[in-house]
């Protein structure tokens, strides 16, 4: 069993997303809410949106392995950015933390007006699955 990621002809090809994922029964499914560039006590990390969003990430890979998964475990990312923040800068910061193995994830992107954390620049969720072979337990 594995998930399958999908980019299926017709659709544009990219190498930053996938269009479609397919979680086989049996997989463990893991949501992580909104992570900001904040740091452990609720601090904006720097009014760099790069810096932000590369602590997004850290963050939403400090919940994923809270749950037993890892970044590359991500079937699907939803990323808000500020409509004043750089977004060639965010993406560029995060695209190595976010690449994977074969196909990449399925993101969702948009621009927003800002965030409910004031100074935010940026937030991440994820969607990821597990596939727990015989002998392992959640």
């Amino acid at each position: 069993m594995e998930i399958t990621r999908v980019q299926p002809a017709g659709l544009v090809m990219s190498p930053a997303f996938s269009h479609v994922a397919i979680v086989p029964p049996g997989a463990t499914t893991i949501y992580v809410g909104g992570q900001n560039g904040i740091d452990a006590s609720g601090a904006i990390v720097s009014a760099d949106v790069a810096e932000q969003s590369i602590r997004a990430v850290d963050n939403a890979g400090i919940a994923l392995e809270a749950a037993g998964a890892t970044l590359a475990d991500v079937v699907q990312w939803t990323v808000l950015i500020a409509s004043d923040a750089d977004l060639g800068a965010a993406y560029g910061a995060i695209a190595p933390k976010l690449a994977t193995a074969g196909a990449p994830p399925l993101v969702t992107a948009a621009r927003v007006a800002g965030l409910g954390v004031p100074g935010a620049l940026i937030e991440v969720s994820a969607i990821a699955a597990v596939i727990v072979t015989e002998g392992e337990h959640s």
